[in-house]
């Protein structure tokens, strides 16, 4: 049986340092867009110009510990704390 929650679209916002991160999640929690701080701080570049927009993508498609963190958010959540992964330390809002 194949579940409506084996594709899922998120957006991320990808920095280099965990302070960074963290300042960023306390900025968003205040009411600052999400978009507009991936586009001016993500170095993501791809998703980044896209106000941190990923697409929609299934399990086994993203590094694990992104995958995990992102499947365990429900639709509007956003991660409370930065997670890493090899590339850096993404903040993680679940679009749908």
């Amino acid at each position: 049986m194949i579940l409506m929650t084996d594709r899922i679209k998120c957006s991320h916002i990808l920095v280099k340092k965990q302070s960074e991160a963290v300042a960023i999640i306390e900025r968003l929690k205040k009411g600052e867009s999400f978009a507009n701080l991936a586009r001016e701080l993500s170095i993501d570049k791809g998703s980044g110009k896209r106000g941190g927009d990923l697409g929609v993508f299934g399990r086994g498609m993203m590094v694990k510990p992104f995958e995990e963190a992102a499947f365990k958010l429900k639709k509007g959540e956003m991660t409370q704390e930065p997670v890493k992964t090899e590339f850096g330390y993404h903040i993680i809002k679940r679009v749908n």
